[in-house]
Parts: C-alpha cells; structure tokens; sequence
C-alpha cells in the first residue's frame, strides 16, 4: 500500500531557509535544459542587482531558446556566412598637422633686396677708404682712415640684407611643393612654380607631389586553402597633404611599400586562388576568385586607400598584375587543374551521351517501332550508351 505525504507550504519555506544554511558547503543548484544554458536557482529570486554572484557563467545571451555566442572585438559576423576579419585600425594623426599655404613672397623682392644690400657693402668699403682704387674720382682718399664703428654698422647691415635677400631665393618646379618648418614647427607648404623668395631661416623640405606608379616586386601570400601565391601589383598614388606626409611617417614611400604587401596579404586570403581546389560551395558554383582581377583590384584599392589616407597619400588604383602559385606548388596545382578540367570534360561528355540515348530509346518506344522487356531495355541502353560515348571520344 502506498502512502502519499502532503508538504505544506510552511514546511517548504522551512526547507528553503534550512537549505540556504547548509548552502555554503554545497555548490549551488543549477537548473539544466537541453535549449538553454546553466542558470543558477538563486540568481531567479534575488532581490538586489548588486549582490555578487558566486557561480561563473559562460559567455552567452539565452534568445528564443538558443545560446548566442560572444563576438570577439574585432570580428564582423554576417548573416549565413563565415566571421569575416576587420580591416586593421586607422593610425591616429594629429589633428592639426594639416597642409596650408606658407607665406612667400615673389622672386624679385629677393633680387631686389639683395642688390640692395651689395651696393651698400660696396659704398661702405668706399666710405672707408677699402677702395680707392677701384671708383673713378676716389684717389683723392686714398690717405683716409680705416674702417671705423659707423662704416663697420653699414657694412653689417647691408651685408646682412645681401644674405637675406640672395639667401631667401628659390625656384619652385611643376610637380614639387616644399615643406616649412622652423625649429621643428611646421609652418606651411608651397607650391607655387617660379621664382619665389622664401624666408631662409625656414627648413625646406622637397616633396614630390606628382602622379606616381610603383610596381611591387614579388610578394608572398596564401590563398583562403592555404596556397602559397606570388603577386606583383602596380599602385598609381600621389601626394596629397604634403604636411602629413613628410611630418607623420618618417618615409611615405616605404610606408605605401609595406602597407601594399600587409593589403595583398589581407585582401588574397579571402579568396581561393583556383574554384578546383577550394572546398568551399561557391566557389564551385562559380563564386569569386582570385582571377577575377577587377574584383580584387577593387578590394585591394579600398583597403589600401584607407591605409594610406591618413597620412596624406591618395591611392587611386591597385591592380594585380600577376597572381601565381608559388614555385613550390606551381606543378602540383597545374596538375589539379588539367585534372579538374577533364573530370568537368567527361562530366559534360557523360551527360551528353546519357541525354542521346535516353531520346534514342524514348523514340524506339513511342512509335511502336520495338516491343522491349526490361532485359532488353536494359542490354539496349548499354549498348547505345558504349557507342556514343565511344564516338564522342574519337571527335
């Protein structure tokens, strides 16, 4: 006979109280269910957010019965597709270091001033007697004094004017801008062409601003199999912020180098080299690859673009010019090619063969030309499948 004990209420809160004694010695209770992760019993009745938890929970968020998994920083998840990698983050520039006009003035203030200050070395030598000689009218001083403190001013302050004057002059160039700095503190960028005169105390430093190309040299990288590649690629970029780019990077041109080969890198293994050996659905349906050279000249333009934009270079194009197997597996995959390319051959010439004696027989039948059991259906299609297969190998 069996007996059935009732529990009143007051006898399970007595439970629960004399439970949550006894509950540091035990591990807390967990509720499991196969379409949810672990939650702890306590965390469903407490009262104050703040309370700390005492159990470790794994990194999910329970949605329509589903663990969710964590996305790390730095990884973009899209809907029916693989995690794809984000793009390196930007280097931070100051903000103020920005190309302006510097301030310059035309080429024959400069001339003129240093005709200035040499006709004034020249009449304070005279003036002091230096040359008595070498001005028509002057031989009556031969016997004056020497240089005193009023002939040496002049002849300072002209000659100072002569150096400052000559001293300031430069020729700007089509294609060429300069960088000005004094004590380290850049002060403005010309690009003006002609003869200019530009204060001497200024640093200059020349930049080419012109369209440019760069062809790579070889470069390593893989393939989204792994595949080991060489790849040349022709970069047409130019200089657009010639502050930036002789005062944030210490050299632009290699900057651009190593940020094409880092690019290439990135950009190519996300794609298979070759459809026959990626494992992946679209690719054998098609999908993009590697020789599809207008899409990666896209993508490597893009990527490099923003790389290369904060640091006053406009990238305008990158296109790969070669993308090969590395020598090391140039044979095997040529080999894999010339197989892929014959198993699509006989899958196509298989197909062919199976459609024209499928009509062949379809034809027989309906117009009542033969009566066939299934034997000799069967003897009939073997032998029509044998000869035009045959025949489709001889053509």
């Amino acid at each position: 006979m069996s007996t059935t004990t009732e529990r009143s209420p007051e006898s399970d809160e007595g439970r629960g109280r004399g439970g949550a004694a006894g509950a540091a010695g035990r591990p807390p209770r967990l509720i499991h269910s196969e379409a949810t992760t672990e939650i702890p019993v306590h965390l469903l009745f407490r009262d104050d957010p703040r309370d700390p938890v005492g159990v470790a929970l794994p990194a999910g968020v329970v949605r329509g019965g589903a663990a969710r998994p964590r996305v790390e920083p730095g990884v973009r998840a899209e809907a029916g597709r693989a995690s794809v990698p984000l793009p390196p983050p930007v280097p931070g520039i100051d903000p103020d270091l920005a190309e302006r006009r510097a301030r310059v003035l035309p080429g024959a203030v400069g001339v003129l001033a240093g005709g200035v200050g040499a006709a004034g070395c020249v009449l304070a030598l005279w003036w002091a007697g230096v040359l008595p000689r070498a001005l028509p009218g002057a031989a009556g001083r031969a016997g004056a004094p020497g240089i005193g403190a009023a002939q040496w001013a002049v002849l300072a302050g002209a000659g100072a004017l002569a150096l400052f004057g000559f001293g300031g002059l430069a020729r700007g160039r089509v294609g060429g801008a300069w960088v000005l700095t004094l004590f380290g503190r850049y002060r403005g960028s010309v690009r003006r062409t002609g003869l200019l005169w530009v204060n001497p105390l200024l640093l200059r430093r020349r930049v080419d601003v012109r369209l440019r190309h760069w062809r790579s040299e070889p470069m390593a990288a893989v393939d989204r199999s792994g595949v080991a590649l060489r790849v040349v690629v022709l970069v047409v970029w130019r200089v657009k912020d010639t502050a930036r780019a002789a005062l944030a990077v210490a050299d632009h041109q290699e900057y651009l180098r190593e940020c094409v080969e880092a690019t290439a890198a990135r950009v190519l293994s996300r794609l298979p080299a070759d459809a026959f050996h990626d494992g992946s659905r679209g690719a054998a349906d098609g999908g993009p690859t590697l020789r599809d050279a207008e899409a990666v000249g896209e993508a490597l333009t893009r990527a490099l673009a923003a790389q290369a934009e904060p640091v006053g270079i406009e990238v305008f194009s990158v296109q790969p010019t070669r993308i090969e197997y590395a020598p090391e597996v140039a044979a095997a995959m040529h080999r894999r090619g010339i197989a892929a390319l014959d198993a699509r051959h006989r899958d196509s010439v298989l197909t062919s063969v199976v459609d024209s004696v499928e009509d062949t027989v379809a034809r027989l039948t309906t117009r009542g030309l033969v009566e066939l059991d299934d034997y000799e259906r069967k003897a009939l299609v073997k032998d029509l499948t044998v000869a035009f297969y045959t025949g489709h190998g001889e053509r």
